[in-house]
This record gives C-alpha cells, sequence and structure tokens, in this order.
C-alpha cells in the first residue's frame, strides 16, 4: 500500500460558539463559494463544546482574527493510505481500524501525536510537519512513501533520515480516558458538489443556526442526545456526518447512502479537554477495534475525539473498551 504525504499545510483551530457569527462571512465562502478562494482542504465540526476547524493556509486567510479563534500550535500536513495506488479521494476508505496496526500504532510507540480526521471518502491523518522525518522513518518499512507536488503524486524523498532514532519499546496501551456514547445515532454520508446550491440554504441553518450554545452546568458524561455536525470540503469532495434526525431534512436522492444504509453510535473520548500533546489515544480505541473487526470512523476535535461504530457493534465495542479501560486503572 501507499502513503501519501499530501501538500496542504493545515491549521487547526477552535471556534468558540458565542463567536461563530464573526467567522461566518468566511466560512460560508469556503463551504459554498469554493470558486471564490484558492482553499483546497476545508473540515468544520460542531460538537457540544465549540467548532474545530481544520484547514489550508489559503483558507484561513478568509478568517479574521478574534478573540473567539484559537489555533492550535505548529502546522500540520495530512497523510493518506491509499490501497492500489489510486487517489486519495475517490479511492473507498480503509477505515481507522484497518490502519490501526500499520499506522496508528507504530506512530504512538513513537510518540509521535495524531489527529485523525475520517471523511465519507478516506481518513486522513495528520501528523506535526516537524514530525514528518520521525514519521517517514517509521512507517517506510511497510508503505510505499509518496508525496503530491503540485498535484502530482511523486515518490517521497527519505529527508536524509536513515538512522539514529532508537527503536521504541512496545508498551500496553491501556484506554485512560473517560468513555461516553451519546443516545443519537449518525450518518456519514455525501452529496454531488453539482446539488450543492440546492441544499446550501438549509446547510448554512444546520451549521450555524440550529445548534446553540451548551447548557450551563451540561456533563461532558451526558449519555443523551448531543450536537455532532461535521461538514468537509477536500480537493472538491464533499462529506458529512450528522445526526439521523438531522438528514431526514434533506430532501431525498440528494444524500449518497452505502448500500446497506448503515447508521452509527459515537463514543465520545476524554473528560476533559485532551489536548495536542499526549500520543496514543487514537491506538487506544482503534486497536481493540481492529483486533475484534469492527469498522470505525474516527473524528479528532480541538477537545475531544469522536469514534463512530456500527449501530449493531455498539454494545461489544463499549465491552472491549471498557476492558481496555479497566486494564489502566
Amino acid at each position: 500500500m501507499e502513503l501519501h504525504i499530501l501538500e496542504h499545510s493545515l491549521k487547526v483551530a477552535s471556534i468558540a460558539k458565542e463567536g461563530i457569527q464573526i467567522c461566518t462571512h468566511g466560512l460560508i465562502k469556503l463551504a459554498f463559494l469554493p470558486s471564490k478562494t484558492r482553499c483546497k482542504f476545508f473540515s468544520l465540526t460542531e460538537t457540544p463544546e465549540d467548532y474545530t476547524l481544520i484547514v489550508d493556509e489559503e483558507g484561513f486567510k478568509e478568517l479574521p482574527e478574534s478573540e473567539h479563534l484559537s489555533v492550535a500550535e505548529a502546522t500540520w500536513l495530512a497523510l493518506n493510505v491509499v490501497s492500489g495506488g489510486g487517489s486519495t479521494t475517490n479511492s473507498q476508505p480503509i477505515g481507522v481500524t484497518k490502519i490501526a496496526k500499520s499506522v496508528i500504532a507504530p506512530l504512538a510507540d513513537h510518540n509521535i501525536s495524531v489527529f485523525m480526521l475520517s471523511t465519507y471518502q478516506t481518513d486522513f491523518i495528520l501528523v506535526r510537519e516537524r514530525d514528518l522525518p520521525m514519521v517517514m522513518h517509521t512507517l517506510s518499512s511497510e508503505f510505499t512513501l509518496m508525496r503530491v507536488v503540485n498535484g502530482e503524486t511523486v515518490a517521497a524523498n527519505s529527508l536524509g533520515v536513515t538512522n539514529g532514532f532508537v527503536k521504541p519499546k512496545l508498551v500496553p496501551r491501556p484506554i485512560i480516558h473517560p468513555l461516553s456514547s451519546p443516545s443519537n445515532m449518525f450518518c456519514v454520508t455525501s452529496l454531488d458538489p453539482d446539488t450543492l446550491p440546492s441544499v446550501a440554504t438549509l446547510l448554512m441553518d444546520v451549521m450555524f443556526y440550529s445548534g446553540g450554545i451548551k447548557e450551563p452546568g451540561a456533563s461532558s458524561e451526558d449519555t443523551g442526545h448531543i450536537r455532532f455536525f461535521s461538514f468537509s470540503l477536500i480537493e472538491g469532495y464533499i462529506s458529512l456526518v450528522m445526526d439521523e434526525q438531522t438528514t431526514q431534512r434533506f430532501p431525498n436522492n440528494v444524500l449518497f447512502t452505502s448500500a446497506s444504509g448503515e447508521l452509527w453510535k459515537m463514543v465520545r473520548i476524554g473528560g476533559q479537554p485532551l489536548g495536542f500533546d499526549e500520543c496514543g489515544i487514537v491506538a487506544q480505541i482503534s486497536e481493540p477495534l481492529a483486533t475484534a473487526d469492527i469498522p470505525a470512523y474516527y473524528i479528532s476535535t480541538f477537545k475531544f475525539d469522536h469514534a463512530l461504530v456500527p449501530e449493531e457493534n455498539i454494545q461489544s465495542v463499549i465491552g472491549a473498551l471498557r476492558t481496555n479501560e479497566s486494564a489502566g486503572q
């Protein structure tokens, strides 16, 4: 398999809910008027706490400076595992559990922090640009490393890294963060970009006007219905993650569905904001799921992580993760 290092230099940011109106001009342009911007990588995810933005440098220019906009330090690069040598965004998704042992776990073993974005089309593994030499060294034995340059995929140079890294001592990775599973069921879907104008008003309503600020005193451990919506427009491909009730607001035959019409349940990871420096959080979740052969989407946000698993697997997933969680206590 090939590991593609995409050419986008990415920023990861949080927009406070009370400040979203300051950013909507730029966000609407990025989501609905791509011809007006040179942005090629844009993702916006709403959670009960905030909006998480992943955007390339061209897209970031569309946003105003604001006290409500918090930007993670460092520039991030997106990696993408491609099976069979296809292009990144029109290949079938490999799935985070399929790359858990070949990508996620080795990076965690080398203390490399990752930020995950699963979409309808594929899975992006974000790493800090400064970690790229170690990433390439770690994964070069498993993958053919390719780099996207000016839209063309070429063999990646080794960056001169051939030795000098100590092989890590492999240790168990028990789950150390609280887990919760909201009651809503989710759909991972897409739509034809040509139909985007016909549902733009509805999407604006869903993205900016249907949520509301988190209720005071609401607990992140709440197992009830939560607000979660994710919109990505990456290299011309749209991905949407929304709960089942939201999908019912869309006209028939606009949203793509899988052949099985699969619904997904969420596992939220974290009691307090996770931060960006801790390594192995994605591995803690994805490795047990990979062992159990349970597919999953995984979306990291500025404060918490989210895994989506098939509805029928949720009890076995919780059981497997709780077992792993107990091992860490």
